[in-house]
């Protein structure tokens, strides 16, 4: 198991050092950079000299060539230091970590729901194949996988928000409010103006992991030792949620290793419609002025969340199918 880890970590990181590169170089080819889309843009009628916007550049480390750019970048990044954000002005380390939380907070409870919801409408619906469960939840899981994320954000806004008026359109709480010495209060409220896009991401979520339930514990009833299983005379109960169950989780634990970076690079549209102040949409925004240091530290990011969420998922199957070894 420690040998398994080891290799597997030390392929981790040389994956996450040829997605550095690759991000690195994109970046870099962007048609503009910050000093063209926002110091330059700022002066209006005022005409700057091309030797003070070279100056410029190389303060801020955008005159290099690429190979020795990210050099120099990653000679930082070992150290812990991703560079200091062109838009925000903190380092990229300290505005991560002020602001991932909230997007990690939506993103945590749109996992649980999703697994909670999913997999017991998927087991369900194969266990009632061509009934009015099964045609229910095929049509849900349609409605899901199809909408686009921010449609149906906005569609949620109209209904509810708008026209119902029972949430706030936008917002991470009330700002009218003083919440001083009201810590719990704010919390609530918090949650409250959560409701709306924990539902967005999780209903454009499930759909997928519905399915892919439903396929798996189709082809697991299916199987000899679960005809054994009945002919024994065990309860419908015990045969789909201790033989089908267990079996059906071994395929599903290869999607955990995506969902987790998937929910987080799809609270960057949501955080823009719902006006939440989210790593996603300080993301968006660094990137619309082409802020290297903090998209390049964001990316990473995401890249670290997948490769851990890959390891824990081929730990994980151990876990669900002791048949499962692990080659040294």
């Amino acid at each position: 198991m420690v040998k398994y880890i080891i290799k597997r970590v030390l392929y981790s990181i040389m994956i996450l050092l040829l997605v550095s590169m690759i991000l690195y170089c994109l970046m870099r080819l962007l048609p503009d950079d910050y000093i063209d889309t926002v110091l330059v843009g700022q002066m209006g009628d005022k005409t700057i000299a091309q030797e003070d916007i070279d100056r410029i550049k190389q303060i801020y480390g955008l005159s290099d060539s690429i190979p020795v750019g990210y050099i120099n970048w990653l000679g930082s990044a070992l150290k812990g230091d991703l560079g200091i954000s062109f838009k925000y002005g903190y380092a990229v380390t300290e505005v991560i970590a002020d602001h991932m939380w909230i997007s990690f907070g939506v993103a945590i409870v749109a996992y649980i729901f999703q697994f909670i919801i999913a997999i017991p409408l998927g087991i369900k619906a194969a266990t009632k194949q061509y009934g009015a469960v099964d045609y229910t939840t095929s049509i849900f899981s349609m409605i899901g996988i199809s909408l686009p994320g921010f449609f149906l954000a906005i569609l949620l806004i109209r209904i509810f928000a708008v026209g119902l008026g029972w949430f706030p359109i936008n917002g991470l709480f009330d700002a009218t409010v003083n919440w001083e010495g009201n810590g719990f209060g704010k919390f609530l409220n918090i949650i409250y103006h959560m409701i709306l896009p924990m539902v967005a991401i999780i209903i454009g979520s499930i759909g997928g992991l519905m399915r892919h339930t439903r396929t798996n514990t189709l082809e697991v009833l299916n199987q000899d030792y679960i005809r054994t299983a009945r002919a024994k005379g065990l309860s419908e109960r015990t045969v789909v949620y201790k033989h089908v169950f267990r079996n059906t989780m071994v395929p599903i634990v290869t999607m955990t290793a995506g969902i987790i970076p998937s929910l987080f690079g799809g609270m960057m549209i949501l955080e823009q419609v719902f006006a939440l102040d989210g790593i996603g949409n300080i993301a968006y925004n660094a990137l619309a002025v082409g802020d290297i240091p903090f998209v390049m530290g964001y990316n990473m990011f995401i890249a670290i969340l997948t490769v851990i969420g890959t390891l824990l998922s081929d730990i994980t199957y151990m876990l669900v199918d002791p048949r499962i070894k692990i080659s040294k």
